[in-house]
């Protein structure tokens, strides 16, 4: 009989981590007694929004970069994303003295798209719904000799994206469940990884909108499948299918997938910012929205949750999120709870 090495092990998280070590921050774990309570859990949050550009993409992003050959650097990385992983690959060339080629669609927030250009990257911009940004990165790679830097499907992303995991385990330490955000799958597959390596029986469960369940049907079919490119307001898991490699541990990794829908992402946005006093953006909210609305189920004893960042602007978010002082407008969990305005 023979085994498949998975391509993404414990030891090559923890091989990132010593790597990202005084590079990345080390983000804060919070607690509330106000969501333990609604939750029926223990809950510790791994705040991501503190990271630097604002998300985790910074880990996967520089650990990636950081591999590459003298060479290669010469010549200069290339990416396509939505806006944080392009944030962290122009910030990870400035500060490994190279350059960056980031291809982002035309509608991407504006605030990440300034702070894309404000790291030195050049930006090349695409219909999101139309165009094909991996054939655009490929096509510029190609002509100008660059080295892509996938957003997810890479095993030196994947790897940094899993010591967000890591690090909560070794603050909160073991887990009974975890809720992360699924994209393109990178930080779910890097999380899980750590995860059932550390903690072999915690319930790993991905959190994806209701519009972009790609990586939900791709589990029920066995195989990855492709759906119309999503419009939600979680723009960085607006993608159309899972990648190629993280799909390939998340079918072997992952308890299951859950969905939530813009609105109970608005909610969770207005309670974070309401009782947590953090700002998250749509993307980075996904994974409370399903804690706080109970779409993931009953969950026992200690469960973490990934907040994966918070690149929104004031105008945005004020105008997602509206008015915060109509009861009718605060985050209910099933137990019919509604939420205040105070503190944790």
């Amino acid at each position: 009989m023979t085994t498949t090495h998975p391509p993404v092990t414990l030891d090559d998280v923890r091989a990132a981590a010593e790597r990202l070590k005084g590079v990345a921050h080390r983000t804060p774990v919070l607690r509330s007694r106000t969501l333990d309570a609604l939750a029926g859990a223990e809950v510790h949050l791994k705040c991501e929004n503190f990271q630097r550009v604002g998300a985790f993409k910074f880990r996967g992003a520089h650990h990636a970069v950081s591999r590459l050959t003298p060479e290669q650097l010469s010549r200069g990385v290339v990416a396509h994303s939505s806006g944080n992983h392009a944030q962290a690959v122009a910030l990870a060339a400035r500060e490994l003295g190279t350059t960056a080629v980031v291809v982002m669609p035309g509608d991407a927030p504006p605030s990440k798209r300034a702070a894309t250009e404000g790291y030195g990257a050049e930006i090349v911009t695409y219909d999101r719904y139309t165009g094909d940004r991996v054939a655009v990165a490929q096509a510029l790679a190609a002509e100008r000799g660059l080295t892509l830097v996938p957003p997810y499907d890479h095993p030196h992303v994947i790897a940094g994206q899993g010591t967000a995991a890591l690090e909560l385990l070794e603050e909160a330490g073991e887990l009974d469940a975890l809720l992360a955000p699924v994209g393109g799958g990178g930080l779910i597959a890097g999380s899980a990884t750590a995860v059932k390596g550390l903690c072999p029986a915690a319930r790993v469960i991905g959190v994806e909108p209701e519009a972009g369940d790609d990586t939900r049907r791709s589990l029920e079919a066995g195989r990855r499948v492709s759906i119309p490119v999503p419009r939600t307001i979680a723009d960085g898991q607006a993608l159309h299918t899972p990648g190629e490699l993280t799909f390939s541990l998340n079918r072997r990794l992952l308890d299951g997938i859950v969905l939530v829908g813009d609105d109970e992402i608005r909610d969770a946005m207005r309670f974070a910012f309401e009782r947590l006093k953090i700002v998250l953006e749509p993307s980075g909210a996904t994974a409370l929205a399903a804690l706080l609305t109970g779409r993931a189920g009953t969950l026992p004893g200690r469960v973490g949750v990934i907040l994966s960042g918070g690149n929104v602007d004031a105008e945005r978010f004020a105008r997602l999120c509206g008015p915060g002082d109509r009861p009718a407008d605060r985050p209910r969990h099933p137990n019919g709870v509604p939420e205040g305005t105070g503190g944790r």
